[in-house]
Formats: C-alpha cells, structure tokens, sequence
C-alpha cells in the first residue's frame, strides 16, 4: 500500500511502520530533486514552505504561496511526476514572523497567511500558535497555543470551503526551535514526555470540539513533538530511543495520529529508521538538503578552479562571500564568536544560513557563470577524487553541473526513503 498522509496513522495500527519524507525548502534544485526522485519510486512528494519563507507578504524567498504552488507544479510538470504523487505543506504557520508586535496585531497577519496557503491549494498546514507575541512569554501553555490554534483553523475551515479547495489535513503542537534551527552549540535535548504529550492531544481535541470544528480536528493528522534530535552550527544531537521509549507507545489507534519530527537533517539512515519505527511517521528535513548543495557547489569551484585556466581561484566562494557580508541580516543574530568563526560559519555552519541567498541576483550570476564554464567539460577522475569522491562516476564524459547537483541532493532523498520505507525481510 502507497503512503500518504490519511492513511499513515491507519497503517501503523495495522502494524506498518512506514513514513513520509517532508521535504522543508524553496530551492529550486532541491524541489527538483525532490520531484524526480519521487516519480521514479512513485512515492508521495511532500513538499513544506515555512512562514519565514514564503508568505502573503512574499517572505524571504519574495514568493507568495500561490507563487510557491505554481513553481512546484511547473517543475513536476517539467520532470513528468504526477500531480498526484504532489502534496504541498505550510510549516510553522501562525505569528512566529510577526511575534514581535502585539498579538492581536500578529494574529491578524497569521490568519491572511493561513488563508493565502489554503487558497493556494496546500492540504498540509501546521497550526504553530505556541510562541509568545511582545509582552508574553517565549513559549506559551497549551489552552492559549489551543485557543489560538482554533482561530486559524477556522480561518483554513472557510477558507477550503469558499475556494472550492480540499479540505486540509492539520498538525499541531510545536517541541522543537524556532524555525531555522538551533543556533549554539548543543549539549543534550530531552524528549517531550508521554504526559505533556497526552495533555496536548486532549486539550486541542477539547477545544476543536468547542468551537464546533470536530470535523477539523478528524483531519489532524499528526502531532509535532520533540524526540530528542536537533542540529546547531556545529553539531548534531542524535537521536537516543532509550530516552524517548515512552513516546512510541502514547498513540492509540482512535487518535489516528502520528508524531511528526522536525530537524531530522544530519541523523542518518539508522537513526531515521528508528525514529519511524518509533511512532515519528513524518520527517522533516531542509538544512541538510541546502548544505549539500552549497557543499556540491564549492566542490565544483574548486575543480573549476584547477581545471580552467581562465577561471578565478573559488569564485563562487568569494562571491558567496562578498555577498553575505554586504547583507549580515540572515546570519549576524546565529553566529557568534571572533571575525574568523563567523566566516567560517557563514559558509560551513550546519544551520546553513547561506541557503537565504542562493536566489540573490550576484548569487545567481555566479552559479551561471561557474555552470558555463564547466557543462560539457571533461573532468579527470583524480580531480573528482580530490575534491568529490562520491561523484566519480562523472569524470571523464560532458559534464552536466545540473545533473551533478540533482544527484547529490536525491542521494541524501534515498536515505530518508529507505527510512521511511523499510524493506520486508524474508
């Protein structure tokens, strides 16, 4: 049986442990990847924007989520992978962009938000009502992050209703950072505990019930909590099953839930096999997906930059580089530390931060240029061995620098595949 959203929770009761790979990004090439990867093992594409991303307003990326929908679409079209297979998500949608402003003010805002993503067609949308607005606390209790999750709902509920849109499948609950991650050094986390995590369930369903959205509240799908697994810029924590051994049997077959796990990037295939097997039945991953295409773009300048006489020495580097200190705003509030560590965490961090400027104008150009200068070239397999083993397969014959991307970024797809996809022993 296929994996989709509706019947992951169905499937674990029946003793199914299978999941669903979030894919958490805007850049095209990872879209790409995503997209061709899933037409080839016909599998359900799972594809989330944040709040931070893309928004009424545009969000970082300058798109909306009708603009949004329409480059996933265009590139499934392009890579001939059914419209069907498309499942478009909304990530951490609520005030988090606008938290500090008073929330009624911030609440506004999230409601158009809410609406501008269902109106676009996206049947995913997580409910993150839990961080606080100017003058409340960081993190808020669960009647208050409840009471504010109905109100979204109910803009979602009206919203699908008037546009003729599939009604929307919901998560809820938020344990984790905010999005974008972590950005200090970490130690340990501690897994949500079964009792925080029942009283969450309970107190949503109460509330849904309340408002008269019981209807809604069947379509939430899965909850958001925290396994104990998160990455900062320089580490990652993995995740320790032992620790969150209460979690895997707090679902029963009438919640008709799964756990949803964000930050899942940098685990690897056993701790994700895990973590599926575990109950956390949708994955998310972003920041690994866009360290690995800055890391296979790098990689690629410096062969560039052996190979050809009239290239400059790591162009895309410097370029990369020039551009983020021109433009502090994305990284100077993550990376501390003297002039030395900052640079060196603007291009290496594991939090990646350099993934807000793929899409500038310079960053374009530069990716352009170092794309002209190397398709149809022919790399010597020791350079692909100095500078990307993995990718020997390519030396020797037309260099494609697109191929060479789309590769890298499905190669880290495959693993979160074969997580959430265990094969059948014999």
């Amino acid at each position: 049986m296929s994996v989709t959203l509706d019947n992951l929770a169905a499937l674990r009761s029946s003793g199914v442990q299978k999941g669903i790979t979030s894919v958490c990004s805007a850049h095209p090439s990872v879209i790409r990847a995503a997209l061709r990867h899933g037409r080839d093992a016909e599998a359900t594409v799972l594809i989330e924007a944040t709040c931070n991303q893309v928004n009424h307003h545009g969000g970082y990326t300058g798109m909306t989520p009708e603009r949004f929908a329409k480059r996933v679409y265009r590139i499934a079209k392009e890579e001939n992978c059914p419209q069907n297979l498309v499942v478009l998500g909304g990530d951490h949608l609520g005030p988090n962009p606008w938290r500090d402003q008073p929330v009624n003010l911030a609440m506004q805002e999230a409601k158009k938000m809410i609406a501008a993503y269902v109106a676009a067609g996206f049947q995913k949308i997580h409910l993150d009502t839990s961080m606080g607005c100017a003058g409340e606390p960081i993190a808020l209790d669960d009647e208050t992050t409840a009471l504010r999750a109905v109100q979204l709902a109910k803009v979602a509920e009206r919203t699908a209703r008037e546009q003729a849109q599939f009604m929307p499948f919901y998560t809820i609950g938020t344990e984790v950072p905010p999005p974008g991650g972590a950005d200090h050094k970490l130690c340990e986390l501690t897994p949500a505990t079964p009792i925080a995590v029942r009283k969450t369930i309970e107190i949503h369903r109460q509330f849904f019930e309340q408002a008269g959205l019981a209807d809604a509240f069947a379509r939430v799908i899965g909850l958001v909590i925290q396994p104990g697994v998160e990455f900062g810029n320089h580490n990652v924590i993995r995740y320790d099953r032992a620790k969150a051994k209460g979690l895997a049997h707090i679902l029963t077959p009438a919640d008709g839930l799964v756990f949803e796990a964000h930050s899942t990037d940098y685990q690897g295939v056993s701790s994700l096999s895990e973590l599926v097997q575990d109950g956390f039945a949708i994955l998310k991953v972003g920041p690994e997906l866009t360290f690995i295409l800055r890391e296979t773009f790098y990689a690629l300048d410096l062969i560039a930059s052996d190979l050809l006489p009239g290239y400059q020495n790591r162009a895309l580097k410097q370029q990369m580089g020039l551009l983020m200190e021109e433009a502090p705003e994305h990284w100077n509030g993550h990376y501390s530390g003297n002039v030395e560590a900052q640079k060196f965490l603007r291009h290496y961090s594991l939090s990646d931060r350099i993934r807000y400027y793929w899409t500038h104008p310079k960053a374009v150009r530069a990716i352009k240029n170092l794309t002209t200068a190397l398709d149809g070239k022919l790399v010597p397999l020791p350079l692909f061995w100095q500078h990307m083993p993995a990718a020997a397969e390519f030396a020797d014959r037309p260099l494609n620098v697109e191929d060479i991307v789309i590769w890298r970024v499905t190669e880290c797809l495959k693993s979160y595949h074969r997580a959430c996809n265990p094969a059948r022993e014999n």
